[in-house]
């Protein structure tokens, strides 16, 4: 009997029981017959194409089997159930049982060694997978471990959300069915429940696959039949609110905190009117309405009443300031005077109609309200406009007359430039450096200084340098090195710029596996080749030719293009020293042509007498690139078209179409960067884009060309890069119609941080006198007629410029916008018209321009008292 064989015709048979069973009576000679031959038959088969690998993923479950039963070291075993095409086994809960039964013939100290590894390997997944995984990879083993060994449940906050992950699938597959009161791990790890990050969004999931039947309701059922302590729920919610972090971490937690039904009296009072200033607004929700429960039982005095009316008045969103006036209107007199200061919160940052309502019942209240109230209101008031002004002073006597200017108008003030991190000095660090790449995603500068460093310093000693790099390769490369186990199982080998990188040291530590992985044909195993799209083609060009040197066993003295600044620009004359350290050499051409896209738009004239003297055919490519003074600006322009989804067939939003005409006479490479592919497959590798501003730092509308085929997935992706559109503010060149765009559909992201990017893109632009503000206007009106963007979430960000110094621009931007965005007559205006309104009432008074503005006194004229009539009204009154 061939052990190997046998165990290889069970795995392909997926008999997984029979499997085990056949594992088990294994002798110690036949398992290491297995371990022998387990690893080269995967990296083998892996070697097949998608087809193949899609199989060994369908067999995990043997190929976990076999290995965990057969590979000799604990390290070994848990490297092996991690790897990524093993990592999801058809069952795990039967998957856990069946390694944990063949594993049981290991003495007990290597599987409490096992244990702990498979533990610490454990890592909570990004956002986007949470859905897409029916659990935490790995968890079912290492739990299950942990408890035969005496290992105990671990409380790593991966850890305890793997076991909530666990528990919602369970419910899943068993259709709803109660799983916590036999849970053997619940009394150990429910105080950890409420601190381990991670498990909010597991119970996120659970809410989202089981509602109705959920782990928080099952919670509650069980503190109510005394199985778990109810007071352990409650304090245990409360200093989850209290810890605070994403609304998406917080919102089970409120879930469970209702499935509670707390009595008035369990309600933590202070702590939840502490909460109010900056909790998550689910959270917010809930405080107020258990405080409200508080207050009908007596359980909230007037001082913690006035604090938490304050709170909520100084809320930026509309809807809670709102509910701070309406919690004061329906309060006693009496009590609601003693808080009467809140409602100066209201005066300055509500909207319109809110604050007409805080000014009405600021009035009412005056008879009840203290020295110190009446006197926030009148201070507050000198900021309202003069009819509401004068409502307030009927009440609250004489309020002092406002500033010749209603807002003040401060200097402009953007987030600092990008600062460049100093070149790398010595092998060591190169080596540090190359073990943190190794593991992480990495960045543009970070890259090109690790890069420069290895071409430096294995220039001068090529041998000193693969000496020290050898603990990195041995650590980090699978051993013994398979070229095709990188081909087809790592991500992107031959397209992505880290793997990129690590093969460029992988050619000076051991080139002939360097060779190995070259010589095979890229793309043999993906859905499809892999993509060299525009403009992420010369990133993966310079980096393949610094792979090809190495490989060669050549060296270079140093690299041309490594970025002297943030921005990506290569100083010139920075640039001419590099040439002259090359004396005759012709540098690597992909390097040269990023040198000189990366030159800035200014250069010295005394530098092209130095150029001219370069003894290299690419020495008088640069003299004449300096002397012509460099790219011209190329045409760029964008036009919204109407497209249909070919896979479902429905009618979807415009597209925005963005075009590029090169100046004529360019050289073909060059000519190739600056056109823009309809069709490309860049959008499946959306942190492409960071390298895109550092290609061309001096052309950035070129490249916010290239960014707009990427805006559908950046609007609703959680996962764009938008690092980018603050890299086109602080680069040099013009800017115009793409960046304006660009900037705008960053605006109006559904999330709050990409729209906080932008706006302060646009403050770099500002300070720097070159924000394009028609064609922002432009841009603006055409994304929202267009429903590509929402008005209501481009709004904040423009009155949050306009009031921080940039008025000028926004004003210029919204005279631009406006008549597109007003209702014809017999229209009903459009959502969010009235904020945008107040917007152009505020830049306009702070400019103050005179003008029209086509349709404003048509829609002005109107007979009616909402919101959007209100502010048109005081708009046309501001620029008549």
């Amino acid at each position: 009997m061939n052990p190997w064989t046998e165990v290889l015709d069970r795995i392909d048979a997926g008999d997984d029981e029979d499997l085990a069973r056949f594992l088990d009576g294994l002798s110690d000679l036949g398992r290491q017959a297995v371990a022998r031959q387990l690893p080269a038959h995967l990296a083998e088969e892996l070697g097949g194409g998608f087809l193949a690998r899609r199989e060994v993923e369908a067999l995990a479950t043997g190929y976990r089997l076999a290995g965990a039963a057969c590979l000799p070291g604990a390290a070994q075993v848990a490297a092996w159930l991690d790897r990524r095409e093993l990592r999801r086994p058809r069952d795990p809960d039967a998957d856990a049982a069946r390694i944990v039964s063949v594993l049981r013939r290991r003495p007990e100290k290597w599987r409490r060694v096992l244990a702990e590894r498979l533990v610490g390997r454990l890592r909570i997944p990004a956002e986007r997978d949470w859905r897409r995984l029916w659990g935490l990879p790995g968890w079912d083993v290492a739990a299950a471990l942990a408890i035969e060994t005496g290992l105990g449940p671990p409380d790593g906050d991966a850890f305890v959300a793997g076991w909530v992950w666990a528990l919602a699938g369970r419910k899943r597959r068993s259709g709803g069915a109660p799983v916590l009161a036999a849970d053997p791990l619940l009394d150990d790890l429910l105080p950890h429940l409420f601190h381990a990050q991670g498990v909010g969004r597991a119970l996120a999931l659970d809410e989202w696959w089981n509602p109705g039947r959920t782990i928080a309701g099952e919670l509650a059922g069980l503190a109510e039949a005394g199985r778990v302590p109810r007071q352990a729920l409650i304090d245990g919610c409360a200093g989850r609110f209290l810890a605070g972090g994403e609304a998406a971490e917080i919102t089970p937690f409120v879930t469970l905190w209702r499935w509670l039904r707390t009595t008035p009296g369990e309600i933590p009072v202070l702590d939840f009117v502490r909460l109010l200033p900056s909790a998550t607004s689910p959270l917010v929700r809930l405080a107020l309405d258990e405080l409200h429960r508080a207050e009908a039982a007596g359980a909230l005095d007037a001082e913690l009443f006035a604090e938490a009316v304050g709170a909520l008045a100084f809320r930026p969103e509309p809807e809670f300031a709102g509910a701070a006036v309406k919690w004061l209107a329906d309060a006693p007199p009496s009590r609601s005077g003693g808080a009467v200061a809140a409602l100066a919160s209201v005066f300055d940052a509500g909207t319109r109609a809110l604050r007409e309502r805080a000014v009405r019942l600021a009035v009412k209240l005056a008879p009840h309200a203290g020295d110190e109230g009446r006197e926030a209101i009148r201070e507050a008031a000198t900021r309202l406009p003069a009819d509401l002004r004068e409502r307030v002073a009927a009440g609250y006597g004489a309020v002092p007359e406002p500033d010749p200017e209603p807002w003040p108008a401060p200097v402009l003030a953007p987030s600092p430039p990008p600062v460049l991190a100093p070149p790398i000095g010595t092998v060591a660090e190169l080596a540090r450096e190359l073990t943190v790449l190794s593991r992480a995603a990495v960045e543009p500068q970070l890259l090109e200084r690790v890069l420069a460093a290895l071409v430096e310093l294995t220039h001068h000693d090529r041998d000193g340098v693969a000496a020290a790099l050898r603990p990195w390769w041995l650590e980090q490369w699978h051993q013994p090195f398979d070229a095709r186990f990188y081909a087809h199982v790592a991500n992107g080998y031959d397209r992505d710029p880290r793997f990129l990188l690590l093969r460029c040291a992988l050619a000076v530590v051991s080139p002939e596996h360097g060779r190995e992985l070259s010589a095979l044909p890229a793309g043999r195993s993906h859905d499809h080749p892999p993509i060299d799209v525009l403009p992420q083609r010369l990133v993966r060009r310079r980096l393949r030719e610094v792979v090809a040197l190495f490989e060669r066993g050549e060296t270079i003295p140093v690299l041309l293009a490594t970025p002297t600044a943030a921005t990506g620009h290569v100083g010139a004359r920075t640039l001419i020293e590099r040439m002259e350290r090359l004396g005759e050499t012709e540098p690597l051409e992909a390097d040269f042509q990023q040198a000189l896209l990366r030159l800035p738009r200014h250069v010295d004239p005394a530098l092209l007498v130095r150029a001219e003297k370069l003894p290299s055919q690419a020495g008088r490519r640069l003299a004449a690139w300096l002397r012509d003074g460099g790219l011209p600006d190329p045409v760029v322009d964008w036009k919204l078209r109407r497209v249909r989804h070919d896979g479902d067939h429905r009618w979807v939003p415009y597209e925005v179409r963005p075009s590029v005409v090169p100046p004529e006479g360019l050289p073909d490479w060059l000519a190739e960067l600056c056109a823009v592919e309809r069709r490309s497959g860049y959008l499946a590798y959306p942190r492409d884009v960071v390298w895109w501003p550092a290609i061309m730092p001096s052309h950035p509308e070129v490249v916010a060309a290239h960014l707009l085929l990427c805006l559908p997935r950046f609007l609703d992706g959680s996962d764009a890069r938008l690092d980018a559109v603050t890299a086109l503010a602080h680069a040099d060149g013009p800017v115009g119609a793409a960046t304006a765009i660009t900037i705008a559909a960053a605006l109006g992201h559904r999330r709050p941080a990409p729209r906080a990017t932008a706006a302060d893109a646009l403050t770099v632009l500002a300070v720097r006198g070159r924000l394009p503000a028609a064609e922002l206007g432009r841009a603006i009106a055409e994304l929202i007629r267009a429903e590509l963007v929402v008005l209501g979430r481009i709004t904040p960000a423009l009155a949050e410029l306009a009031s921080g110094g940039a008025h000028a621009e926004i004003w210029r931007a919204l005279a631009v916008a406006l008549p597109s965005l007003l209702p014809a007559p017999g229209e009903r205006p459009r959502a969010g018209l009235g904020e945008l309104l107040e917007v152009a009432v505020q830049a306009a008074a702070l400019t103050g321009v005179r003008c029209e503005i086509r349709g404003l006194a048509d829609l002005a004229a109107r007979k009616g008292s909402s919101h959007v009539l209100k502010e048109a009204r005081r708009l046309h009154l501001a620029i008549s």
